[in-house]
């Protein structure tokens, strides 16, 4: 059995003269959580789609858990569940009403179901809203109502495309946590954001995808190391910041020094060793320092360095 939950391997996707995906490759191992990132356009729906077996590739292939999407859809939508970017629900019926026609649809009793739906409104914090209809429901209770759909039969594989759109503040908090009890349920999740920095926290890997090209896939501190050449290091002194100034633009490895304050930031070249040796070198020269630290890059600065910016137009 393979250790991937998704391959894909030169998948293509045409509409027309129109080409959404120009032969991609990326997998991703069960139990990951994947953030999948681009500009508007870029891909990301399309790929999704194709792996939700709602829309058939041009070229190449696609398999969730070793099944071929477009040769398996129907055991391959008994691992997946899927939460487009615009979800529909059904206004007329109650949330528990809501579940169980899911469940039903996927075959569970409903013994089974009475069951399982308390747990799942549990799961998504909307235990209090069992019996209320879902047009009552706000758009976060509703986004969280459809993520408990997609959880309904126990799905292995979570496509969740953009699942924090059009969210208030809380209501991405909430998602965030979630998410996060899914993931240490041992789910393999692609999720696609634009709220990156949330993104960062829970993924484990990111895939970046532009213009139907991947550009980047791989462990965030992996990519970032590869993108950005130069370090930025924050040195906090209570003094003598000029003379220090001069001090570390004589050092090995020291491209550039900026004052800000009581804070010098250094553009520096150089691995940890070698920062570990222009901290000592500092010491050795007698100047008082408050804090050393290496300022980190997050999740936007690595999207910013690896695209060119804007997506295709649609």
């Amino acid at each position: 059995m393979s250790e991937y939950m998704i391959e894909i391997n030169g998948l293509k996707k045409n509409f027309g003269t129109f080409h959404a995906l120009k032969g991609i490759d990326f997998s991703i191992k069960k139990g990951t959580v994947f953030g999948f990132v681009g500009p508007n356009g870029a891909g990301k729906s399309t790929t999704m789609s194709i792996l939700a077996t709602l829309m058939l590739p041009s070229e190449g292939t696609a398999k969730v858990d070793g099944m071929d999407v477009t040769e398996q859809p129907h055991e391959v939508r008994k691992k997946i569940g899927y939460m487009p970017d615009f979800f529909g629900v059904y206004d007329q019926l109650k949330t528990d009403e809501y579940l169980h026609f899911y469940g039903g649809s996927y075959g569970i009793p409903r013994k089974e179901r009475e069951q399982l739906i308390p747990q799942l409104l549990e799961l998504v914090n909307l235990s209090d809203k069992r019996d209320a209809y879902v047009d009552s429901l706000s758009r976060g209770m509703k986004q969280r109502l459809c993520l408990a759909r997609c959880l309904v039969h126990d799905p292995e594989l979570l496509i969740l495309d953009e699942p924090a759109s059009g969210l208030d503040p809380r209501a991405r908090i909430e998602m965030r946590e979630i998410l996060k009890e899914l993931k240490s349920m041992g789910k393999t999740i692609i999720i696609s954001s634009h709220i990156l920095p949330e993104l960062a926290e829970m993924v484990d890997e990111i895939g970046v995808i532009e213009h139907g090209e991947m550009v980047a896939v791989g462990n965030i501190n992996h990519i970032q190391q590869q993108l950005m050449a130069k370090r930025q290091l924050s040195i906090k002194t209570s003094s003598r910041q000029d003379e220090l100034k001069l001090f570390l633009n004589d050092q090995p490895h020291v491209q550039g020094v900026f004052i800000d304050g009581q804070t010098l930031e250094v553009q520096f070249s150089g691995q940890d060793v070698e920062q570990a040796a222009l901290l000592k070198a500092i010491l050795l020269a007698g100047f008082e320092v408050i804090s050393y630290q290496e300022a980190q890059t997050d999740l936007e600065d690595i999207f910013l360095a690896i695209t060119r910016g804007g997506g295709a137009e649609q």
